[in-house]
């Protein structure tokens, strides 16, 4: 138990730190973290490699012109010593408190002149090797026992001598020689910097930078966090609305025009969402109802037929009255659910139908010799026009043209005309049209004339026994086909229902 408890307390701790790390927030904080600190780290690179290198860069130039300087006085003045102490005391005077050393040596390797303890600092043999009078000056870096770094460099001069400073010119020449009054000597020019301050200054730069890249780091991530939380805000009041909408409440909707644009998108679509599911749910209440009362009637018809048969001892007569009237309405209720099943399976995108070309004058003709005995009974003309091909599930396309005709019929007075018409539009769709001078529909059912167990109150009273699950029926089998279903009526005139399918031979669509 202690075992079980245990692990339970180490879930629930773990498992808020997960969901904040796993949540979108997190995943945006951690992104926005990461891009600023390669921001950061890119900056504060760039920033300490331009110190370095402009340090660096100031630290050679100086040297070089110091270089230039000497090489310029062992050009001119190669025994003036004074000259040359002068400008090393000059030199180490304007610099202050930076240590700067000089050391000029001949060529076999004789200290000729050098910054006082110089020898004692930095030996010669530290500086870097030239081997001949053509080599580049090179420089090194060297750090002393104490601690203290050196830039070291070293370089040729050349300077001009008499060829035999005891010997004057004059007498040289008297005695045959061909005198060359000058010889050229190179002198071996060794520099060395003291850099301890400017490796202080990087050092002490580079801590700082590591110190702004550290909070701008944590900065980052606790902006990301308040950002990231900002910027999901709509989307926990839309998860809020989300969760408020109960089947009682279909009605609660997310306006978009506050939201940002992607939010926006996901709020009108979550409306549209809602109002599909608050039209199917409405539909969905209004047919459970409507199937209620329709079921109804007939089964209290069923129950009261035999309740007054079985509240007395009957004849057989009697009895077989009883029962032919309950078979009226047991083909009622047969009719009615293979209607409502028929509707089902419309609904299914599991199945297909099986689309045929056929002539569909000769199709709505035979939906017509089908009725003719009915329509003569009551005394209507039913006539037949038209010719074209049509591309549909043909057993479908008789359903659908019946239901019309049937409902034609049924509400068209003695002495009315109905009239069957198909042809072929521009479009290369066929119309097939139902029309009749009946008594018409009222405009205000025209909007809901299709829907399940929908009856305006005429055609309620004219024929009761109706079901109001034919024209649904027909709607069903033209989505069924990609067609479209519109009725037009006017009341004590007659309506007109067209059916236009549309012309595709490879249109693929569900079967019943």
């Amino acid at each position: 138990m202690s075992s079980k408890t245990n692990n339970k307390k180490i879930r629930i701790a773990i498992l808020p730190h997960r969901a904040f790390w796993s949540s979108i927030t997190g995943r945006l904080t951690i992104l926005y973290t990461l891009s600023a600190f390669v921001m950061l780290i890119i900056s504060t690179l760039f920033l300490y490699r331009v110190l370095v290198s402009g340090l660096e860069t100031e630290d050679n130039e100086f040297i070089d012109d110091k270089i230039h300087v000497l090489q310029d006085i062992l050009q001119k003045n190669p025994y003036n010593v004074e000259a040359l102490k002068e400008e090393i005391k000059w030199e180490r005077a304007s610099l202050g408190s930076s240590q700067y050393y000089i050391r000029i040596l001949d060529e076999k390797g004789h200290t000729l002149i050098e910054t006082p303890g110089m020898d004692n600092i930095i030996n010669a043999s530290l500086f870097p090797h030239l081997t001949n009078d053509r080599d580049p000056p090179k420089e090194i870096k060297w750090r002393s026992p104490q601690g203290r770094a050196y830039f070291l460099k070293t370089a040729w001069a050349e300077t001009t001598s008499f060829q035999d400073e005891h010997h004057p010119k004059e007498m040289l020449k008297s005695l045959g020689f061909d005198v060359n009054p000058i010889q050229r000597e190179r002198r071996l020019l060794q520099i060395a910097l003291d850099v301890s301050d400017d490796e202080a200054l990087v050092s002490d730069y580079r801590r700082k930078l590591l110190t702004v890249l550290l909070l701008g780091v944590l900065f980052s991530a606790a902006a990301g966090v308040i950002v990231a939380h900002k910027g999901m805000h709509p989307l926990k009041e839309i998860t809020k609305a989300a969760q408020r909408i109960k089947a009682t409440q279909l009605h609660e909707r997310i306006s978009p025009t506050r939201w940002p644009n992607e939010l926006a998108e996901l709020a009108t679509a979550f409306d549209e969402m809602l109002d599909r599911l608050e039209n199917s749910f409405n539909q969905l209440s209004q047919f459970s109802a409507d199937l209620a009362h329709e079921l109804r009637t007939p089964i209290n018809n069923l129950m009261g037929e035999a309740e007054v048969a079985l509240s007395r001892t009957r004849t057989i007569d009697e009895y077989r009255h009883v029962l032919e009237s309950s078979l009226e309405e047991y083909g009622r209720l047969s009719r009615m659910i293979d209607s409502l099943l028929f509707l089902a399976r419309a609904e299914s995108r599991d199945t297909y139908i099986k689309r045929s070309i056929f002539n569909a004058f000769k199709e709505i003709k035979v939906v017509q010799e089908f009725h003719e005995s009915v329509a003569e009974e009551q005394g209507i003309e039913v006539t037949c026009q038209g010719n074209a091909l049509l591309n549909a599930d043909p057993i479908l396309f008789r359903r659908a043209v019946s239901n019309l005709l049937s409902n034609a019929i049924q509400y068209t007075p003695r002495g009315g005309k109905v009239t069957l018409s198909v042809k072929q539009i521009n479009n290369g769709c066929v119309e097939v049209s139902v029309s009749d001078t009946g008594s018409g529909i009222d405009p205000e059912h025209l909007p809901r004339i299709f829907d399940r167990f929908y009856r305006a109150d005429r055609a309620r009273s004219q024929h009761p026994q109706g079901a109001g699950l034919g024209l649904a029926i027909v709607k069903s089998i033209m989505d069924l086909h990609g067609g479209t279903v519109t009725i037009e009526s006017k009341p004590n005139e007659g309506t007109t229902v067209i059916l236009r399918f549309p012309n595709s031979l490879t249109h693929r669509i569900t079967q019943v």
